[in-house]
């Protein structure tokens, strides 16, 4: 009886040694080479590996092959920071992604009301994001328009939404600066919520600076049908975020084929950034590693070029 409970505990320990050397395996094949899209982390994702410090996040996140970052709250850090940010990125050769034009929060200060004051507040975000982007080498910034004025015919509030984003946009254009405008799922009391309301939107404000910040995560789930959709708006399309969904985690853990979706934008010669805006589905180090598996895993599809 000893015996052959020694002998089930042993394979069982060979089992589980052989599995943990299969994942430490598959999470150390080329771990620094580059993927074949250029997906952007973002401050906290790699924070148990690397520490809390977001520049030493970035050197991590390099040496793990990726060659762009997000920041959303970029505009709230210290100019100091900032600057610092900016540097390491143009050492290291990466991208600075998206951070969003501070206007006060996703659905304050709708500028579908046609309320100066509201306008001004975007305005300024507007020149403030200005000066962000040249200390941290930004070329696109996230505008929300934010909520429904509900007292006033869609008709209307697209309306003043096209003419602030004009203002707006007239701001960032001798920068070379792209706002993207965000349709959220968060609430359906915000404006925003389509990509070909988004599209029409764009259309009308005319501007390279006017485009589409497409996030694949909350247009599943406010419309589905994400590459056709993709199709359809392409010509205003510069940026992309992902998430998978339920659960706005990393890709493989919901509904969506980002293998997929991946695919498409590469064989539509996308150059632009893929923003992981999402969480993950393990805690700790085995979360971080499994977040690089499962980015590995997607990325790994067969191209046409």
């Amino acid at each position: 009886m000893q015996r052959r409970l020694f002998l089930r505990n042993s394979l069982l320990s060979a089992g589980a040694l052989a599995i943990s050397n299969s994942l430490s395996a598959k999470s150390q094949v080329n771990p620094s080479s580059k993927f074949k899209l250029d997906y952007a982390p973002h401050d906290g994702m790699f924070s148990t590996s690397a520490g809390g410090d977001f520049i030493d996040q970035i050197k991590y996140m390099y040496d793990l092959g990726f060659r762009s970052i997000e920041d959303n709250g970029m505009a709230e850090r210290s100019v100091e920071q900032q600057t610092k940010i900016g540097e390491t990125l143009a050492k290291l050769g990466m991208r600075m992604g998206v951070f969003v034009v501070p206007k006060g929060g996703n659905g304050a200060n709708t500028l579908a009301a046609k309320n100066s004051r509201h306008v001004e507040i975007f305005l300024e975000g507007c020149r403030k994001s200005v000066e962000v982007a040249k200390r941290c080498n930004a070329k696109w910034v996230t505008v929300v328009p934010g909520d429904f004025e509900k007292n006033l015919p869609i008709a209307l509030q697209t309306a003043n939404v096209i003419e602030a984003l004009r203002r707006g946009a007239a701001i960032f254009e001798p920068h070379g600066i792209v706002m993207v405008l965000e349709p959220l799922s968060d609430s359906p009391d915000l404006f925003l919520r389509t990509s070909t309301q988004t599209y029409e939107i764009c259309k009308a404000v005319d501007s390279p600076s006017c485009k589409i910040l497409f996030d694949a995560y909350h247009l599943q789930k406010n419309e589905g049908n994400l590459i056709k959709n993709l199709e359809l708006c392409w010509d205003e399309i510069p940026y992309i975020q992902v998430g998978d969904n339920p659960g706005r985690r990393e890709p493989t853990t919901g509904e969506i084929n980002y293998k997929n979706v991946f695919k498409f934008l590469y064989d539509k010669g996308y150059k632009g950034v893929v923003g992981m805006e999402h969480g993950t589905s393990l805690q700790g180090k085995q979360g971080e590693q499994r977040l690089v598996e499962a980015y590995r895993e997607v990325d790994d599809f067969s191209t046409t070029k």
